[in-house]
């Protein structure tokens, strides 16, 4: 499903983001992205959603080569692809139901679509109670799980959780990841970036390790490593 061949990115300046990484994650998979600050892990991330071009080398989604895409083609790519970070990114003037909707309606689709399909997903990630409750109502784990709904409201092949416990307690940290598990039991392809030592080696994941912009591991039933 995803393949990075060789990929390097290099910023303005000389800045050696990643050096000749390659890669390859199947369809289904629950794969945890580790490293340091600095490692290389968001420009993966950006590179995989078109935010960023590669410097060298080749990137593929769904047989689709990201670099080649046209502009008007990066909507439908980022929809297959949903993304969730550490900070929720909610709209505080609206309430779950509506930071949810709000991904369809700037998709033009029609009310019934968002009728039938919000419920759902607030359904899945265990909110219908509080639906119509606004940001600062929910609780840090609540405001996660609104976070993810509203990623998976498209109904993406891939979904990536970038630090997505980095503010949450032990509990809704625990929480958190057992619903990720359950949306990769469901068919969609889970990366997890993390820093979250705990969380890795309890997952019995496949573990991706960079380093300087390196591959250092990459292991089934990994284990965090870094010191």
């Amino acid at each position: 499903m995803i393949i990075f061949q060789g990929v390097s990115k290099i910023y303005n300046g000389g800045s050696v983001a990643l050096d000749d990484v390659t890669f390859e994650i199947k369809q289904n998979e629950f794969v945890c992205l580790v490293g340091k600050n600095g490692a290389g892990k968001s420009t993966i991330i950006k590179l995989l959603t078109g935010e960023e071009k590669p410097s060298k080398g080749r990137i593929f989604f769904n047989n689709l080569e990201i670099a080649k895409l046209k502009r008007h083609d990066f909507p439908l790519l980022r929809r297959q692809i949903g993304v969730i970070f550490q900070d929720f990114r909610l709209l505080p003037t609206k309430n779950a139901y509506e930071n949810i909707a709000f991904a369809l309606e700037v998709e033009g689709r029609q009310q019934a679509d968002i009728d039938e399909f919000v419920p759902q997903v607030l359904d899945m990630v265990g909110l219908a109670n509080r639906a119509y409750n606004f940001p600062h109502e929910l609780s840090g784990g609540e405001k996660q799980r609104v976070a993810i709904a509203r990623a998976l409201i498209h109904r993406p092949v891939a979904l990536i959780a970038d630090e997505p416990t980095g503010n949450l307690d032990p509990a809704a940290s625990a929480d958190l990841i057992k619903l990720l598990q359950k949306v990769n039991e469901r068919g969609t392809t889970v990366i997890l970036v993390t820093h979250d030592k705990e969380v890795v080696n309890s997952l019995h994941k496949r573990v991706i390790t960079l380093d300087n912009g390196k591959i250092v591991s990459d292991e089934q039933n990994g284990k965090y490593i870094l010191v």
